[in-house]
């Protein structure tokens, strides 16, 4: 897989709550990726660009929300997500080390 692809299929890390317990609990990130990209392009992508090895990759596609804005009914866009779950010992810091 070429660079572009790789940065294509990765979007942006989702941070959440739920995430974030998930990370510490059962060593998993959460990102949000391409509806066309596939979890062995994933796996692919992530290994690559963080240097970390990764044991599986599970997806789930999130539907689209209807939403009122102003009294006008609109769509919210769905997206897919991908639970990535990392090597025991290997980490993604996307704060790099930022305290508050």
């Amino acid at each position: 897989m070429n660079q572009e692809r790789m940065l294509q299929v990765l979007r942006a890390p989702h941070l959440s709550e739920k995430t974030t317990t998930q990370a510490d609990e059962a060593n998993q990130v959460v990102f949000e990726v391409a509806r066309d990209a596939n979890k062995k392009e994933i796996a692919t992508a992530v290994a690559k660009l963080f240097d970390v090895s990764v044991v599986g990759v599970t997806t789930s596609n999130v539907k689209p929300k209807q939403k009122r804005f102003r009294g006008r009914p609109g769509v919210r866009g769905g997206w897919k997500k991908a639970y990535v779950t990392l090597a025991e010992g290997d980490e993604i810091d996307f704060l790099d080390g930022a305290s508050s």
